[in-house]
């Protein structure tokens, strides 16, 4: 508490790209509880038209899930971003998904990092619905996104203040 208090850190604060051309939708609209709760960290989600999901920022991918469905790319402020390609994805066991990236990889802000094939996923009986969250829900004081139509790379789509 006291570090907090009398610390002279600037408050920081990233803006992220979308992560997918969509529609950006409230976390309450993700038909998963623990997304929907906000348990899994705050964000949004993003509804896609399109099959790819991109760099949110320029940073560095912290993991990528072996099952090509999510991927977490981590800013040079320690913010770390989860996107996560559907719901219940994972049991796809990546059949209709393409890492572009691997573990590791340098990225740049609008770099295609996964695709993936939208009418895969809804004929295995999955949302498409793709929540982006703070992976580390502790690293984010305030979480602000400008919900509607987004462009994947389009900067502006979520601010996230950092503690």
């Amino acid at each position: 508490m006291f570090k907090k208090m009398f610390s002279s850190k600037k408050q920081a604060v990233v803006e992220a790209a979308a992560a997918m051309t969509g529609r950006l939708v409230p976390l309450a609209e993700v038909p998963d509880e623990a997304f929907a709760q906000g348990m899994m960290g705050p964000g949004a989600a993003i509804e896609p038209a399109e099959g790819v999901a991109v760099a949110p920022f320029d940073g560095v991918i912290a993991h990528l899930i072996d099952t090509h469905h999510a991927v977490i790319v981590e800013h040079e402020s320690g913010l770390q971003l989860l996107i996560h390609i559907g719901i219940n994805t994972v049991g796809m066991k990546g059949d209709g998904f393409k890492a572009l990236v691997k573990t590791g990889d340098a990225v740049k802000a609008g770099q295609p990092l996964i695709e993936f094939d939208i009418e895969a996923i809804r004929a295995a009986g999955h949302s498409i619905i793709s929540p982006v969250i703070v992976a580390e829900e502790e690293a984010a004081e305030k979480v602000e996104c400008r919900y509607g139509s987004v462009k994947a790379g389009e900067i502006g789509s979520y601010l996230v203040t950092l503690k």
